[in-house]
């Protein structure tokens, strides 16, 4: 029966690591209440859920892995302007983050389902994850603003129907309706250009970090890994306030990464919302160990240069190709792991 599933053999199985198992695995899809399976008004419970289990799991099971104590952190006192690191701390990264492990959890248990021939059941949850699929992309085109073609060019579309409004109300004498329709048309041409600025960032990306990469903060020297990009800043303005974006060099409108900081530096920063000119790559190849709750989950390890091998569904959610390391004959001639 599907009520007798091993959830913790089907977590520790796939994303089995020093971290324990997955907490929403813990229970069996089986057993859920329909309450739990909801998306709708449920959501804000289940992102509180998941992420009050993973900060516990960094905060306990840590300790485990390592022997310190990471309640003592790095202060990250920041420069002149006093900015510290917790000002660019992103609810919203963290969020994103989580979702994409419901969605992943979902997907397993569809797969574990249909080993079982239960295929009602996996019907039930590809509906489930299709609906949450549905509503991820919702958000990230919410959170993200108009950056498609097809937006832009239908923008363009209505300003030549209002043009050709205009051009009538004129012809009719009708100057209050041209004023309006004029109104309305500078107003269309101001976001059809912002939102093909966007599209076009979005279009010609070019990033100086991949996914799984580990950099250090330039102003708080904290260690981070790559979990997530964007071509421009998808915050909101008291947020870009908050983290002084505007007073960058480059602005708001550069890549802007998601990274998971180093517990043992600072456990109360897990995800960390910081732009391209804020990073910098380690000059040498980061061999030390990198503790963080989310990291047995988003990548299968670490590669011979030290870095995270990211996950293919995080790949696939980011939009990014595989890195191979490029080829060293020295360390074959060594015996060394490439």
């Amino acid at each position: 029966m599907v009520q007798s599933m091993p959830a913790s053999t089907l977590a520790t199985s796939r994303y089995g690591g020093c971290f324990g198992s997955f907490p929403v695995w813990r229970k069996p899809f089986g057993q859920m209440k329909e309450s739990q399976m909801s998306f709708g008004v449920e959501k804000q419970n289940l992102w509180h859920h998941f992420s009050q289990s993973l900060l516990f799991i960094g905060q306990s099971d840590l300790g485990g892995c390592r022997n310190v104590r990471v309640n003592v952190g790095w202060p990250f006192k920041g420069n002149n302007q006093g900015l510290n690191a917790a000002s660019e701390r992103s609810d919203s990264a963290n969020e994103d983050i989580l979702m994409f492990f419901f969605q992943l959890d979902l997907a397993t248990r569809v797969q574990y389902a249909l080993n079982l021939e239960q295929y009602d059941i996996a019907k039930q949850l590809r509906d489930k994850l299709n609906e949450v699929e549905e509503e991820v992309i919702r958000q990230q085109e919410t959170r993200k603003g108009t950056t498609s073609k097809s937006e832009v060019q239908d923008m363009a579309i209505s300003i030549l129907r209002l043009k050709a409004d205009l051009q009538n109300a004129i012809e009719s004498e009708n100057y209050s309706l041209a004023a309006e329709l004029r109104d309305e048309i500078s107003k269309f041409e101001s976001e059809s250009l912002a939102a093909s600025v966007k599209a076009q960032a979005y279009q010609n990306a070019q990033y100086a970090f991949r996914l799984g990469q580990k950099v250090r903060h330039k102003t708080f020297e904290y260690r981070a890994v790559i979990c997530g990009m964007d071509p421009v800043c998808c915050e909101t303005k008291s947020w870009m306030e908050t983290a002084n974006v505007y007073k960058l060099t480059r602005g708001p409108d550069q890549p802007f990464y998601q990274v998971l900081v180093d517990v043992y530096m600072d456990p109360n920063l897990l995800v960390a919302y910081v732009p391209e000119e804020n990073l910098c790559a380690p000059d040498k190849p980061d061999m030390e160990r990198f503790d963080h709750p989310y990291a047995s989950f988003l990548f299968y390890g670490t590669d011979a240069a030290g870095d995270f091998i990211p996950i293919k569904q995080l790949r696939e959610k980011c939009n990014r190709p595989r890195h191979e390391i490029p080829y060293d004959p020295d360390n074959e001639q060594n015996g060394d792991d490439i």
